[in-house]
Parts: structure tokens; sequence; C-alpha cells
């Protein structure tokens, strides 16, 4: 009786613990900047998805930051790079089976002229201690 009662509880612990070390989502993309596109013009497109992606099943506690290069060998066609951060997969999905169609995925498309992120990846993310 004692070995169950120490499974049951050792399954709990692991169930409840697990969460806590899952890392954060996040999606970064590689992006071009229209010629008569400032800085200025990107950070208020990027807070206006992010306004409209926040209303998303799964957007609540979205992140987004803007990273302007400054210091650089080689940085291609790519004049900035966008990333989105989410808390967890989980809310990153929920996110994702919402976008279509959604007010954030005609903000992109309205941006297009302005700036165009063709390159995107997923990364898993694990603050350093």
């Amino acid at each position: 009786m004692k070995i169950l009662v120490k499974l049951v509880l050792i399954s709990m612990v692991m169930i409840f613990a697990a969460p806590a070390y899952s890392g954060v989502a996040i999606q970064m993309w590689k992006c071009e900047m229209d010629d008569d596109a400032s800085e200025q013009d990107v950070k208020v497109m990027a807070a206006k998805w992010l306004k409209a992606a926040k209303k998303l099943n799964g957007g609540e506690r979205l992140e987004a930051y803007v990273y302007f290069p400054v210091a650089v060998n080689d940085t291609g066609e790519m004049d900035l790079v966008f990333a989105v951060t989410a808390p967890s997969f989980e809310e990153w999905g929920k996110f994702w089976d919402a976008y279509g169609g959604s007010e954030a995925a005609k903000i992109e498309i309205e941006n297009y002229e302005q700036v165009v992120c063709p390159d995107s990846a997923v990364w898993e993310s694990f603050k350093v201690k």
C-alpha cells in the first residue's frame, strides 16, 4: 500500500511540475523593409499587429520584439528580425489555430508593401540561470 501511495504522489508531482520546466515558444521571421519604410514605421506596424494578435485565443500573453542590426558582417537581404514569444507551446498552438482570417492576419497582409518576412523558424527557448 505504501508503494502505491508513493507512486501516486510522485505521479502527481510530475504532472504539476512538468509545465514549470517547459520552454518558451518563439517564432522569428527574417524580414526585408521597403526603401520608403522607416524603423519607426516598422515599430508602429508591429504594435498594431500585436494588439490584434493578443485578442485571439492563445494570444493573450504574446510578446513581440523587433531586432534591427547594429553591427553585422553580412545580413544578406535581411533588414530586421521580428520575434513573437508565447509562454508555452500550448498557447502558441491555440494562437496559430485561431490566426487564419483573423484581424492580425489581415494586418500582416496590409504591411506587405512596406515589410515582407518570407523566412521564419519556431524555436524553444530556456532562460539561463
